[in-house]
């Protein structure tokens, strides 16, 4: 359908229906006068500046600094997400991982779910002004914010465009509370803001590990820093009295799933002194199946007939094998104490509590592909 478009990016007004969606930017037809949906619309707003940096650490990469609409949106109220608001400072995402479920998102912009999601990313410049602009209108409540649920916020690309500093300090003001999900080390950056915000209102942190195998992070998440050193921020925002829980997730079946490996991830989760262990196990949606089928045939074609049958009638896991997973990691937390307040945590703060981190730990029930819904809230195995 060619008028699709991505409404934070049109150049014309946006319709007056309700525009909201979990990734924070909304789909709707561009209609004819005929009532058509063949009209198109520019990609990119204008003014958008294309930018690319002959450096070892953007090279190949494509930014689009656009001037966003809005950033902070309504999760709709149909989501099973345990928040209702989110802010997505980027769209697209240099970490690359194979199996990342915004992958489609990137087909709102007319760009595929592959290589144009690891190295063409929007950039919502305005972003700190307009997440301001929201925490003190008259209508806002000061809900709780999510961060870090489409793509990662501290992407290699924040290095650059510094958009965090102003968006936490917003939220610092406004004393508002909010969580970040990361797999980058870049949030050690802002650690001194963030507990200067963490005085005022309740702040979640969580970084996300799913497994702690170097041949295997080289492969399947190749622009990641490597899972130790965000077990290593894990700990320091814990010793700077931030409370920081580690996400397990993704669970690769057949390739991080054995009981020594489960139990070798758990181990170093707990050396950092994280809060809370959740494991999700690998969701494939559309979009993200694709993509990940493809460097699977190509790295491990032997298990390619095996994730058709594991996933062949749902985007998610047999429950069961969930259950499993979810059940083995409870207990290794258990045994190491994971979760447990230490004493004198945070020079007088108050002790860990379970934040909400998004994804899914499992899905409902068995049923067909779930396409693009949103993933269910997880179940925290925080153990306090």
């Amino acid at each position: 359908m060619v008028g699709v478009r991505w409404d934070n990016l049109r150049l014309d007004d946006p319709p007056t229906a309700d525009q909201d969606a979990a990734d924070g930017d909304a789909l709707f037809p561009v209609l004819s006068p005929s009532g058509r949906q063949d009209v198109a619309v520019p990609l990119i707003e204008r003014g958008a500046v294309a930018r690319t940096f002959d450096t070892p650490g953007f090279r190949g990469m494509t930014f689009y600094e656009v001037q966003a609409k809005s950033v902070v949106n309504r999760v709709p109220e149909s989501s099973r997400m345990g928040f209702k608001w989110t802010i997505n400072p980027y769209r697209g995402c240099q970490h690359a991982c194979r199996y990342c479920f915004a992958r489609n998102t990137h087909t709102y912009l007319d760009l595929d779910a592959g290589a144009d999601f690891d190295t063409k990313v929007v950039v919502k410049v305005n972003a700190p002004a307009l997440v301001r602009k929201k925490l003190t209108s008259a209508g806002w409540q000061g809900e709780h914010i999510a961060m870090g649920t489409n793509v990662d916020c501290y992407q290699r690309a924040e290095g650059r465009y510094r958009l965090m500093p102003g968006i936490i300090g917003a939220l610092k003001d406004a004393a508002n509370p909010f969580s970040i999900l990361t797999k980058g080390t870049l949030i050690l950056r802002d650690i001194e803001l963030l507990a200067e915000a963490a005085e005022v209102t309740d702040v979640g942190l969580n970084v996300s590990a799913g497994f702690v195998d170097k041949g295997l992070w080289r492969s399947i998440e190749p622009g990641t820093p490597a899972p130790a050193r965000r077990l290593e921020a894990c700990a320091a925002l814990n010793e700077r009295g931030l409370a920081c829980g580690v996400l397990m997730g993704p669970v690769i079946p057949y390739l991080s799933d054995s009981p020594a490996q489960l139990a070798e991830t758990v181990r170093q989760i707990a050396a950092a002194g994280a809060t809370s262990v959740t494991p999700i196990v690998l969701h494939l949606r559309p979009g993200t199946r694709e993509w990940f089928l493809r460097w699977l045939q190509a790295y491990h074609p032997g298990l390619v007939k095996r994730y058709l049958e594991l996933y062949g009638r749902s985007a998610y896991a047999p429950r069961a094998y969930q259950d499993r997973i979810a059940g083995q990691v409870r207990e290794l937390a258990r045994e190491l104490g994971t979760g447990r307040p230490r004493p004198g945590f945070g020079h007088g703060r108050r002790p860990p509590a379970t934040r909400p981190i998004p994804g899914p730990a499992r899905s409902p029930a068995p049923e067909p592909d779930a396409g693009s819904q949103p993933p269910a809230r997880p179940e925290q195995l925080t153990l306090l």
